[in-house]
């Protein structure tokens, strides 16, 4: 950690003559703050995605509290302030269409403001790699604060987790194997506290990107959001945001081909969220960083699965901390990491990690105890997906991991929904679910769509899983046999369009294939007939996004906020 800087950035603000520096002054006197206050003290933001619309994040407006306690504490000055809040769940069509949104939020909040350091409050899945890449675009000295994840559901003595057992469930009350009753019952027992889904869903693994990245204090991703020591973790971040003023402790160093290849070797090690993949492109490119699919395909065939966890294990966070979180998880993979890297602790993530052991080895395996030789992640590809596709195959079904079967195409989302239970519908187990137009512009927004149910009359056999692929994402905390981010999307003129019922679709994850097996003229020609556009939004936001976003296998972002050296 070396000191670049004498003088405060935020002196900028208030060292003027001009009128402005004086009114700034008589603006926080009007808070009720003397110069005494601020004076000679570095400014620390909270940046606070709380709201009571994101119930993962419903509790963070007592987290800022700590964070100002240990801002106090150092001889700084807090100021929290709010940004926009993603609540997964309650905003249609998806919080995804609103990441970059929030991303510039963050950025213009954290450059236009006098502030010296800053420390970021998320949890919920979207707003934590939304207030990364803003802060990686300020640009000034930050540190990463989660709210946690929730307490394990209980119902009727099974432990459960949100929402990998959300869908399981679904699936037996569709399937009739739960009455009504059993449904409503199970909303009651299956979220139970403040905090993000308690699986190693999205939310749980940006948490742990942000460690692996090394934005985040040690141990911040895996602390349960009610343990009195995600309190006390944000409390020191609050001090160590005092300490890194001036310091070249910033995003672009921090983030460098070093930190994110630990970042893609810990995804691959968790069974992280094929969502992780977009979200860490973005980041990456944030700082002139450009991140292939391939590399993290090159790494997950050396970097084993060993975190016993839903939706691919049979554990939940509460229990990946007890048994030391993601220190002691890098610890077993250290062998793999650049343990050089340098983190906002001031200390290389070897020294972070350097006493970090697991305490339960059915939670944490070894290396030679692996759940799978390889990480958890693959990247497809072929006529489908000419610049890649993603699934999960720690938590696919193993016998369909090399399979061709039927096509059976839905237009959308909405054509999904009014025939994927029709008793008339011709499909078999043996079939491939398509749905097409669900993509970044398709949708809009690239929603969480992907995890296609399975008609009813297929349920009723028994069978509990098909092979799915489109142009969606699917939640962190899905299962099953499910290709997402088939790139480019189908509203752009991706292969995706030209499928058709009946079609043979053939999928080889080992050896990394994704086709459907017409000729490269036939494939053409489709192509041409029509392309859907998407909706044809007039105005606002839905209009801007639908100009500037980028294909998934490009982060999603908007094609003028990743950093300059890679735009086109």
């Amino acid at each position: 950690m070396e000191k670049v800087s004498k003088v405060n950035r935020s002196r900028e603000w208030f060292d003027t003559p001009e009128l402005y520096g004086w009114m700034r002054r008589a603006a926080f006197k009007a808070e009720g703050f003397t110069e005494e206050s601020y004076e000679g003290k570095p400014i620390i933001g909270i940046c606070n995605t709380w709201s009571e619309l994101t119930h993962c994040n419903s509790h963070l407006r007592d987290l800022a509290e700590a964070v100002k306690r240990g801002v106090w504490q150092t001889g700084g000055f807090p100021m929290e302030f709010p940004v926009m809040s993603l609540g997964e769940v309650n905003m249609k069509p998806t919080t995804m269409l609103y990441r970059n949104l929030l991303s510039m939020d963050v950025e213009e909040s954290i450059t236009a403001n006098p502030l010296d350091a800053v420390v970021v409050l998320g949890g919920c899945d979207k707003t934590t790699p939304a207030l990364l890449m803003g802060a990686a675009s300020a640009n000034i000295p930050t540190i990463l604060v989660t709210g946690g994840p929730q307490l394990k559901g209980n119902w009727k003595g099974e432990e459960l987790g949100s929402c990998t057992d959300c869908r399981r469930y679904e699936i037996e009350l569709r399937a009739g194997n739960i009455t009504e009753d059993d449904w409503a019952e199970l909303q009651s027992c299956i979220v139970r506290s403040n905090g993000h889904c308690m699986t190693m869903g999205t939310a749980s693994t940006m948490a742990t990107i942000g460690e692996a990245l090394g934005l985040a204090l040690p141990g911040n991703a895996a602390i349960p959001a009610v343990d009195s020591r995600r309190k006390q973790l944000a409390e020191e971040a609050g001090r160590q945001a005092v300490r890194i003023v001036g310091t070249d402790l910033i995003p672009s160093k921090l983030i460098n081909q070093k930190s994110i290849e630990n970042a893609i070797r810990c995804i691959h090690a968790i069974g992280g969220s094929t969502n992780s993949i977009i979200h860490l492109i973005a980041i990456a490119g944030r700082v002139g960083i450009k991140l292939p699919l391939e590399l993290f395909d090159e790494l997950a065939k050396t970097t084993p699965f060993i975190l016993n966890l839903k939706p691919s294990g049979k554990y939940l966070m509460e229990d990946f901390y007890y048994a030391g979180g993601v220190p002691a998880m890098m610890q077993r993979i250290s062998h793999l990491l650049n343990l050089d890297a340098e983190t906002i602790t001031g200390k290389s993530l070897g020294e972070n990690i350097k006493y970090s052991f697991p305490h339960n080895d059915d939670i944490i395996r070894s290396v030679d105890n692996a759940l799978d030789p390889e990480g958890g992640l693959a990247v497809l590809k072929g006529n489908l997906a000419p610049t890649g596709a993603i699934i999960k195959p720690t938590a696919a079904s193993s016998e369909l991991m090399v399979h061709k079967g039927r096509a059976v195409v839905f237009e959308d989302h909405d054509d999904l929904a009014a025939r994927i239970d029709d008793p008339g519908l011709e499909v078999s187990p043996e079939d491939v679910l398509v749905m097409r137009n669900s993509g970044p512009v398709g949708a809009p927004g690239i929603p969480e769509w992907g995890f296609l149910p399975i008609p009813k009359k297929i349920l009723a056999t028994g069978v509990r899983d098909m092979v799915r692929l489109s142009d969606a994402r699917m939640s962190g905390t899905a299962f099953g046999t499910v290709v997402v981010h088939v790139t480019p999307e189908s509203a752009n003129g991706g292969p995706l369009s030209a499928v058709r019922n009946g079609d043979i679709i053939e999928i080889d994850v080992p050896n990394r294939k994704l086709n459907v097996l017409i000729s490269d003229d036939e494939m053409k020609s489709r192509i041409s007939e029509k392309i859907y556009e998407g909706p044809n939004f007039k105005r606002g936001f839905k209009w801007l996004h639908a100009r500037h976003i980028l294909q998934a296998d490009q982060g999603c972002d908007f094609d003028f906020l990743i950093h300059e050296d890679l735009q086109q």
